[in-house]
Parts: structure tokens; sequence; C-alpha cells
């Protein structure tokens, strides 16, 4: 890090908004996945509620019980926490890409002032 501490204040205030960034970017990316994750359990669980009867008994989990419960309730609740989900991870795709712009832009500023 000696070569750090030669580089200008200006360059220095990149580099560290650039590891901003990228932690950042780490930090979106984490999330998207776990909103993957959760939607394709939505469709598990959408997908097994769809196979049921219409009149069977179905129980939803909440905490450590179960507590039984209406199918179609759990099918629009199931609905509403998919759309949910779709739109979040939308909107951190956007700040994703933003993200990954800006870092990109400002790789190129620091090398072009690097050399």
């Amino acid at each position: 890090m000696e070569k750090e501490s030669e580089l200008p204040p200006e360059i220095r205030e990149q580099l560290t908004r650039f590891q901003q960034l990228q932690q950042t970017l780490q930090a979106i990316v984490t999330q998207k996945q776990q909103l993957e994750l959760e939607k394709a359990e939505i469709e598990k669980a959408s997908s097994e509620l769809e196979k049921s009867a219409e009149g069977a008994t179905v129980y939803k989990n909440v905490g450590n019980i179960l507590i039984k419960s209406e199918r179609q309730k759990l099918l629009d609740e199931l609905k509403e926490r998919r759309e949910l989900n779709e739109t979040r991870v939308t909107v951190l795709g956007k700040q994703e890409e933003r993200t990954r712009t800006r870092l990109t832009e400002l790789q190129k500023k620091i090398q072009g002032k690097i050399g």
C-alpha cells in the first residue's frame, strides 16, 4: 500500500469511492439472489396449492406454528408476494445496472489519471 500514499488525494478519494461502489454492488447482487430464491419458494408453494382440491385443508406457516387457512386466500397471498418480489427484483436490477455503469466510468477515470 506504499504506492497508495504516493497518489494524489483526488485519486485516493476516487479509489475509496470505487471500493464503496463495489461493496454496494455486492449487496445489491446478494439481495437479488435472495429474492430469486424466495421467488422459487413462492412458485413451488403456489404449484402445490394449485394441485390441491378446492376444499382441501391447508395450513400457513407463521413463525414456528402452522395455522389453518383457506386455499384461495393462500393463493392470493402468494400471488401478492410474487408480484412484490418481481417488483423488488426489477428495482434491484436497475440499481445493479446503474452501479455497474458508475463503476465502469469511475474505473476509466482512475485508469486515465494513473496512466
